[in-house]
C-alpha cells in the first residue's frame, strides 16, 4: 500500500450519503454529482481562508478512478497547495465507504481554484493572516 492509498490524516470539509436520485443511467453515481461536492468542499475551505466570498474558476486534473455506488458515504479532504494574491488552488480528494464497513477507498481527486471575490463582486486579495 503506497501513501496515496492511505485516506488524509485528519476530518473531511465535506460528507454526504450518494442517493438514488444522484445516479447515472447506468446506476452508478453521476459524475456531475461528485463533481459538486468535491466543489462544496473546495470552496467551503477557500472561503474560509479567504474570510469571504469566493468563486470557482478553474478545475483541473480531475480523475475518476472507481465508481461510486448508492448509499456509500463520499467523503471529501481538501489541502491547500498554492496562494495567489486573489486566488487559491486546493487538491481535494474523494473517499467513500460502504455503508457498514470501516475501509476507505480512494475514488476520485481534483485541483480547484478559487477567486477571493469582494462585495463589488470583482476579485479581491486574499488576506495574509486569514484562517487556515
Amino acid at each position: 500500500m503506497s501513501a496515496s492509498d492511505l485516506p488524509p490524516k485528519g476530518e473531511p470539509v465535506l460528507r454526504a450519503i450518494a442517493m438514488p436520485a444522484d445516479t447515472n443511467p447506468n446506476g452508478d453515481i453521476f459524475g456531475g454529482w461528485l463533481l459538486a461536492q468535491m466543489d462544496l468542499a473546495g470552496g467551503s475551505l477557500a472561503s474560509q481562508r479567504s474570510q469571504g466570498r469566493v468563486a470557482t474558476v478553474a478545475v483541473e486534473a480531475m480523475t475518476f478512478h472507481l465508481p461510486v455506488h448508492v448509499g456509500d458515504e463520499v467523503s471529501c479532504y481538501c489541502e491547500l497547495i498554492r496562494i495567489g494574491r486573489t486566488s487559491m488552488t486546493i487538491r481535494v480528494e474523494t473517499w467513500t465507504r460502504k455503508r457498514e464497513a470501516a475501509e476507505r477507498i480512494k475514488v476520485t481527486q481534483g485541483v480547484f481554484t478559487y477567486v477571493a471575490i469582494g462585495a463589488d463582486r470583482r476579485p479581491r486579495p486574499v488576506e495574509a493572516g486569514g484562517a487556515a
